[in-house]
């Protein structure tokens, strides 16, 4: 066999994928003797997903020859939900299918379809952001999610002392303040769909902090590190091209 793994905390693979999910409909994942890696952009080229996946993290990593497995991410996330916390992922390739199984008080197979799929490796843009923020994850969750009562837009105005996350509608408008103690030295603002933010805070129970990369009208990085410290998970976002006063 040339490629298998297995992992035991399987929910990591869920929280990704059920974020991914939301986004991209098909990825390529690349594997080698290293881990597993993706890269790809949403069909509006609005969001570009990273993920860099070490071989550490899996209690059992083989791929003697390098893979690239064509997934559609939409039915992966569907199979993967069938596994229970408590379950042994383990997942393997044959004949055009990626074979998972759950191993726990049953053993469940599941044999998925790898798709055709014109394949170019996507290029994220080079963006040197002048804001790097450590926030807790549950706190930008929260966050967006209480700001978006109010408006689809939400608007992340960063200054000297603080992370502002605003939200302006018809009915009504709010504002969460959150001290970054970050060196700052000048005001940042730009603006970001609700929807689109919502999707990669899917993947905030990778862990308990994320890095939040911001500028003036330029895309904004999301990351993710696991908390095994054995790969990651990035999402850049564009813009909304509104205006932000």
């Amino acid at each position: 066999m040339t490629f298998k793994l297995e992992l035991s905390n399987n929910k990591i693979f869920k929280d990704i994928f059920e974020s991914i999910s939301n986004i991209i409909d098909e990825v390529v994942l690349e594997c080698d003797s290293e881990g597993i890696r993706l890269k790809a952009l949403d069909r509006s080229h609005i969001t570009f997903v990273n993920m860099e996946l070490t071989k550490d993290l899996f209690d059992e990593y083989v791929c003697s020859v390098p893979e690239k497995l064509n997934i559609d991410t939409s039915e992966f996330i569907k199979v993967l939900k069938k596994c229970k916390t408590s379950d042994i992922l383990r997942l393997t390739v044959d004949e055009g299918n990626v074979i998972l199984i759950f191993e726990g008080d049953a053993t469940r197979k599941f044999n998925l379809r790898l798709i055709d799929m014109n394949y170019e490796p996507a290029t994220p843009p080079k963006i040197d952001h002048p804001v790097n923020l450590k926030i807790p994850s549950n706190v930008l969750k929260d966050a967006l999610t209480d700001m978006s009562i109010f408006s689809d837009k939400i608007k992340f105005i960063v200054n000297q002392d603080y992370l502002i996350i605003k939200a302006d509608g018809t009915f009504g408008d709010g504002e969460i303040k959150y001290l970054h103690g970050e060196h700052v030295t000048d005001i940042y603002t730009s603006l970001f769909s609700f929807e689109k933010l919502k999707d990669m805070m899917k993947a905030s129970g990778l862990s308990e902090t994320c890095i939040l990369s911001l500028g003036d009208d330029i895309p904004l990085e999301l990351t993710f590190e696991l908390i095994t410290g054995d790969g990651a998970l990035k999402f850049l976002l564009a813009p909304r091209l509104e205006e932000t006063d």
